[in-house]
C-alpha cells in the first residue's frame, strides 16, 4: 500500500477515530483508518484477572518518561482502543462544565461550544453505544432530548441495599449511565470481568462492536491494522498534510490523502505532531501556539474499597450506581466543587497485589476483596501550562503533570470514606491513581476559539493546518470531573458530520 490515494485517514480506532468512520461509512469518500495495534485476541485470558493485572498480558510494552524517571504506562494499542478495557461508563458533561467554573486552584476555562451544540450528538451517541440509564435522576444531569435508549441496569441485591441506605441520609444515588448488552436477547452474562478487562463475547458497548465494525460493512472504509504512524509530511506552503509515514512490518510506507484525522490519544496525539517538526513548523506541526502537549489533564482519582468483616460481596456487575451531590459544592454556601463517585468493577486479589505492601500475606488480601464494596472517587484537575507532554532524549514521551486540586480531591475522599462507614463498612481503604495508570487523560491539543490560546478551532481543525482535524480528548479545554468517552464520541460525530458535508460539497 505504498503511497495509496483516499479521500480521509483517519490515524487511531478508539472512540474519536472510530465515530468519524462511522459517520463517513456509506458516503463516496474512500476512508482508510490506520491502527497502531492489531485486533485483541479473544481468548480465556480475558476473564483471568491474574492474566489481565498482574501479568499486565495486553498492556503496551512501552516505557515514558517523566523528567529522569521511566516507568511503563497503562496503555493498550488494539484495534477499539482503550474501550477494549474500560469500565463502560456513559457520563455527559454537565451543562455547567462548558462553563467558566471557579475551583480551589484557579479557573476551569468554558469551551468554545455549549452544552446545547453537543446535546443532538449526545444522544446519538447513546444510541449507538447502546447505553443504559434512567433520565431525572441525576441530581446535576444536563438537559435531554430523549430519554436513554434502554433502561438501566439493574443492582444487585448488595448494590440495592445500599442505594436504600444513600437515600436515608437524604443523598441523591442513581442508575450509573452504563454501556452493556444486558437485557432480553442481550449478550453479557454478567460475568465479572467487565472494569478493566477486555469483553471475551463482545457485550461491551467498546468503540470496535458498535462503530468501527458496523462501518467497515461499507465499502468505503478500509482498516489497516499494525500501522505506527511516525510523522505527518506537509505540503512546500507547510498549510497541508500530504502523508503519513507508516511502520508496518518493519518498513516505513507514505499513506497519501486528501484530509486527516488524528486520534492517537491525547498524549499520542501530541507526541507525534512534536515529531512531525519539520522547516515549516519548527516547533512541532499544528504548533503557531505553542500549546501542543501543554495543558494535560488526567483525573485526580482514588479507589475505595468499603469493606464490611461480617459480609461477603457476590456483587458480579457493581457499576450500576453513581452520586452527583457534591460534583458543583460541598454543601455549603459557597462551596467549591469536589467530585463525583462511582462504583468501581469488583476488585479481585490480583489487583491488591501490586499496590498493597509485600507483606501483606494473598489470604488477607483475598479476604478484602470478598468482603468489600468498590468505588472510584473521581475530581476535576485543571489544565496548566506546565502539565505537558514532550519529546525526550530518546524521541520517546515524557510527561509532566503539575497536579492541580490535590486539596480538594483530598477532602472529597475524606467525605467519602466518613459516608461509607455511616453506611456499615467499618473498614475504607484508600489508594490514589498515580502518573502510571493515568485515568481520562485529556486537553494537550485544545480547542477554542483564539488560534494565539488553542490549537484547534471549534470543529476541531488544526488552526494552522487547512485539512487535519483532531478528535480525541487531547481537544478537552478542560476536564470535568465525569468519565471523558461519552464526549469524545459526541464530538467526534458531529465533527464526522460535518466532514461529510464539505467532502461531498
Amino acid at each position: 500500500m505504498d503511497d495509496p490515494q483516499f479521500d480521509l485517514v483517519i490515524i487511531g480506532s478508539g472512540v474519536g477515530g472510530s465515530a468519524v468512520a462511522h459517520q463517513l461509512a456509506g458516503s463516496a469518500a474512500r476512508v482508510l483508518v490506520l491502527e497502531r495495534g492489531g485486533d485483541l485476541p479473544r481468548e480465556p485470558q480475558n476473564r483471568d484477572a491474574e492474566a489481565v493485572f498482574h501479568q499486565r498480558r495486553y498492556q503496551a510494552h512501552e516505557t515514558w518518561t517523566s523528567g529522569a524517571r521511566p516507568f511503563r504506562p497503562g496503555q493498550f494499542h488494539y484495534v477499539g482502543g482503550h474501550t477494549s478495557f474500560y469500565g463502560a461508563a456513559m457520563f455527559r458533561l454537565r451543562e455547567r462544565d462548558f462553563d467558566a467554573t471557579e475551583h480551589e486552584d484557579g479557573l476551569s476555562p468554558a469551551w468554545p461550544v455549549r452544552y446545547a451544540e453537543l446535546e443532538p450528538w449526545y444522544a446519538l451517541a447513546e444510541r449507538l453505544f447502546g447505553v443504559r440509564g434512567q433520565a431525572g435522576t441525576d441530581p446535576c444531569e444536563p438537559p435531554r432530548s430523549t430519554p436513554y435508549p434502554h433502561p438501566p441496569v439493574p443492582h444487585e441485591p448488595v448494590i440495592a441495599a445500599l442505594e436504600k441506605r444513600l437515600r436515608a441520609l437524604d443523598l441523591q444515588p442513581f442508575p450509573m449511565p452504563i454501556a452493556v448488552d444486558l437485557g432480553d436477547g442481550g449478550r453479557c452474562e454478567r460475568c465479572g470481568s467487565c472494569d478493566g478487562f477486555p469483553c471475551l463475547i463482545g457485550a461491551k458497548g467498546d468503540a470496535r462492536t458498535r462503530l468501527l465494525q458496523p462501518a467497515l460493512k461499507q465499502p468505503n472504509v478500509m482498516l489497516q491494522p499494525n500501522s505506527h504512524v511516525q510523522r505527518l509530511l506537509v505540503d512546500d506552503s507547510g498549510r497541508r498534510v500530504v502523508a503519513a509515514e507508516v511502520l508496518r512490518e518493519g518498513r516505513l510506507e507514505r499513506v497519501q490523502a486528501d484530509r486527516f484525522v488524528l486520534s492517537a490519544g491525547a498524549v499520542q496525539s501530541a507526541a507525534l505532531l512534536l515529531r512531525s517538526a519539520g522547516p515549516r513548523h519548527p516547533q512541532g506541526l499544528a504548533n503557531g501556539s505553542g500549546a501542543v502537549g501543554r495543558y494535560f489533564m488526567s483525573h485526580n482519582c482514588t479507589a475505595l474499597m468499603a469493606v464490611d468483616p461480617r459480609r461477603r460481596n457476590d456483587t458480579r456487575l457493581p457499576k450500576t450506581l453513581a452520586l452527583n451531590d457534591f460534583y458543583f459544592g460541598d454543601g455549603t454556601p459557597g462551596g467549591l466543587p469536589l467530585g463525583h463517585l462511582q462504583l468501581l468493577g469488583k476488585i479481585r486479589e490480583p489487583m491488591l497485589r501490586g499496590v498493597m505492601p509485600v507483606w501483606v500475606p494473598q489470604a488477607a488480601r483475598r479476604w478484602l476483596a470478598e468482603h468489600s464494596v468498590d468505588w472510584y472517587a473521581m475530581s476535576e484537575d485543571l489544565p496548566h501550562a506546565d502539565s505537558r507532554v514532550q519529546l525526550n532524549a530518546a524521541d520517546g514521551i515524557d510527561l509532566q503533570w503539575r497536579r492541580t486540586n490535590q486539596r480538594t480531591h483530598r477532602l472529597f475522599v475524606a467525605r467519602m470514606r466518613r459516608l461509607l462507614r455511616r453506611l456499615g463498612y467499618p473498614l475504607v481503604l484508600a489508594r490514589a491513581f498515580g502518573i502510571e495508570s493515568p485515568s481520562h487523560q485529556c486537553g494537550t491539543l485544545r480547542f477554542g476559539d483564539d488560534p494565539a490560546q488553542s490549537v484547534l478551532d471549534p470543529w476541531c481543525k488544526a488552526w494552522d493546518l487547512d485539512n487535519l482535524h483532531v478528535v480525541d480528548a487531547s481537544f478537552f479545554p478542560s476536564s470535568g470531573a465525569v468519565n471523558p468517552a461519552l464526549t469524545v464520541a459526541a464530538q467526534a460525530l458531529r465533527v464526522g458530520a460535518h466532514l461529510r458535508e464539505e467532502m461531498a460539497a
